[in-house]
């Protein structure tokens, strides 16, 4: 490093030069794939855009073979004429400036999900290459980009009767590293959401990548109320329709209106989907806070009015449990915590909100009784549920287990004491316990041996004292120091600052229990430590189903395709060659020096990380599989049985 540091130091990043630098800024981070699909959520922001001003009724996104993908409306299309301060047509202004756009001062679009003005000219700058085709005033024009850089100028290369913009673009690979390939599920999912907070807005995503194009449509007349129908599509719901509720409030800068569909099932936990503008807010926000506060002061002051509660109040928990919710609204100029728009930080949202959902709220328990008492009844339930639950975390906490004081005999611990260089096997089996134990890294690399399969925590929700009881739940609990429960409100909630071990490892057998004793782990893992899974702590170990030997060469395989090629490469030109193969059934079969070269060493394992990509289907696989809904579960493995799909959960 240079101790230089004078006004050659100092670098102005022109343009889009910015974005191309430090793209993460503006979209994402460009490594695991979010970046990558930011640009096309920008570019299709910008064609719903014209679907809210009244102009568009149909999106079309492809995605051709060579890597690019288009999307296409039939709104109004870009401006093309020239603009006065730049000297260049308004539509390179709006593909290669930050901060220009036509959705500043709400002449030209009321609401509208790109504020910023960095969308589509971010997405430009982090592309190999870009072309917008504008159809507009009877003319069609064509203009190319190449990094940000205009390589060509605004012509008119024909005639046409429609009006619209296709924006197609080529990430640049250089920028977005580790994912690479648009992944068309999320694409999928994520317009899908779309089609649904924008009722009649016709959605086609069409897959050229393959040997035979895939086209999906959504279409949604419905809108919102539709979409909780969908979620809630596999739970038994407390009443047959979501309730609607919608307002409107005056701002300085014009309406802000709010819509909500909400909808309680038998479910254990709660699902808010925040939207401003259409845009998800996956942090939620003010809109968030105030739907909370008006559902818990309307359903306890409606509680105690009609005499359905025998004790105190009922908390926020208490009233959401089982609730499924979309809240969308529309601002003219709402506020983000960044340009991502995960959060809305809009204060005024929060009052608007409640007030809404507080007074329609009431009028709907007003008028339909019997569903008031059901989702009173349901809260309760859960108020009862949760002391049962509070009380066995206090007899639990009496024992030094929420604490993580006096650690588990049969954990071996690790010597160092820095929580982010250490990681906890939890390994199946006093066996594989024993060879973990003897060839880990003891500086770093902690072991807790499992005995057996752990408590199915998903079928003891309404029993959440049996869960605290269980004894290889509560070693774990001890072992990690983090306490336990997803409510950040409770005493004692689970949280990764606390946690003694930066990564928490499940290690089993690479067979049917094995794979069952991962599934139960994460189930747990899940339903009282999510934190660890969403801030990406938790991995499971892959260690080989062979050994393969040659003479002194050992190799190791992690799948029977994977075996087969390895046996080919060590017969090379000799096919009579006889090759050594060892199926594992199980880790206790592996010396502790197989176990650290194939499974523990760091610079030589493979681990997967689990992550969450939708907290909703995450939540809704658990129930599926791990449930009480037997005939629910049997038509999800006949379905994924048949489509051939490898459910490696």
């Amino acid at each position: 490093m240079s101790e230089d540091y004078d006004a050659g130091s100092i670098q102005v990043l022109e343009g889009l030069e910015a974005v191309r630098k430090r793209p993460g800024m503006y979209l994402g981070d460009p490594h695991d794939g979010s970046a990558l699909h930011h640009c096309i959520w920008e570019v299709v922001d910008n064609s719903v855009d014209e679907h809210l001003a009244g102009f568009n009724d149909t999106v079309e996104v492809v995605l051709h073979p060579d890597h690019s993908l288009s999307v296409r409306d039939y709104g109004r299309g870009i401006p093309v004429d020239q603009h006065d301060e730049f000297g260049i047509s308004a539509a390179e202004v709006i593909m290669t400036k930050l901060h220009a756009g036509g959705k500043f001062d709400n002449s030209s679009y009321k609401v509208s999900g790109g504020l910023h003005g960095v969308g589509v000219s971010a997405v430009n700058a982090v592309s190999e290459w870009m072309e917008v085709v504008i159809h507009r005033d009877g003319t069609v024009y064509k203009q190319r980009f190449e990094a940000g850089v205009r390589v060509s100028d605004l012509e008119a290369i024909g005639t046409c009767d429609d009006t619209g913009t296709t924006i197609t673009f080529k990430p640049d690979l250089s920028i977005f590293t580790n994912i690479i390939e648009f992944d068309f599920d999320q694409i999928d999912s994520r317009l899908k959401e779309t089609s649904f907070l924008n009722a009649g807005l016709r959605i086609v995503i069409t897959d050229e990548r393959g040997d035979e194009a895939h086209q999906v449509e959504h279409h949604y007349e419905g809108g919102i109320s539709e979409f909780v129908k969908q979620l809630n599509a596999r739970r038994e719901t407390l009443h047959p329709d979501p309730i609607l509720i919608a307002g409107e409030k005056e701002i300085e800068k014009g309406p802000v209106t709010v819509e909500l569909a909400l909808q309680w099932s038998d479910a254990f936990s709660e699902s808010i989907q925040c939207y401003t503008n259409i845009i998800r807010n996956k942090d939620g926000g003010t809109h968030m806070s105030g739907l909370r506060g008006a559902l818990t002061s309307c359903i306890n002051g409606y509680a105690k009015k009609k005499n359905l509660l025998k004790n105190d109040g009922l908390s926020g928990d208490d009233v959401r449990e089982g609730l499924v919710a979309i809240v969308s609204v529309k601002h003219p100029d709402p506020s983000f915590s960044s340009q991502t728009k995960d959060k809305l930080v809009s204060s005024e949202v929060a009052g608007i909100v409640q007030t809404v959902v507080y007074e329609k709220l009431n009028e709907f328990f007003e008028e339909n009784p019997s569903v008031g008492k059901l989702i009173v009844d349901k809260a309760v339930l859960a108020s009862k549920a949760r002391e049962a639950a509070r009380k066995a975390r206090d007899l639990t906490r009496r024992k030094g287990v929420l604490e993580g004081g006096g650690l588990p005999g049969k954990l071996a611990d690790c010597q160092s004491r820095k929580p982010e260089e250490c990681e906890i096997y939890l390994v199946e089996g006093d066996s594989a316990g024993g060879s973990a134990k003897t060839g880990r890294d003891r500086r770093t690399q902690a072991i807790l041996p499992l005995r057996g399969k752990i408590l199915n925590v998903e079928r003891q929700m309404h029993n959440v004292a049996k869960v605290f009881q269980n004894n290889e739940i509560q070693t774990m609990i001890r072992a990690f120091g983090a306490g336990v429960g997803n409510n950040e409100d409770d005493e004692g909630a689970f949280n990764t600052e606390k946690l003694r071990y930066n990564k928490l490892i499940i290690m089993t057998d690479a067979d049917v229990d094995g794979a069952h004793i991962r599934t139960l782990m994460l189930t747990f893992l899940w339903r009282f430590m999510r934190p660890a899974i969403e801030k990406g702590h938790v991995y499971i170990a892959h260690p080989p189903l062979y050994q393969l030997s040659k003479g002194k060469i050992n190799r190791y395989a992690f799948s029977d395709e994977e075996r087969d090629a390895i046996i080919d490469e060590l017969r090379g030109d000799n096919p009579a060659a006889k090759i050594g193969v060892q199926r594992y059934k199980g880790l206790g079969e592996m010396n502790p020096e197989q176990l650290w070269e194939t499974t523990m060493n760091p610079e030589t394992r493979t681990m997967l990380k689990v992550t969450v990509k939708e907290a909703e289907e995450t939540d809704r696989m658990f129930e599926t599989l791990m449930g009480e809904d037997v005939p629910e579960r049997r038509a999800f493995i006949e379905r994924h049985a048949k489509e051939g799909t490898n459910l490696d959960i």
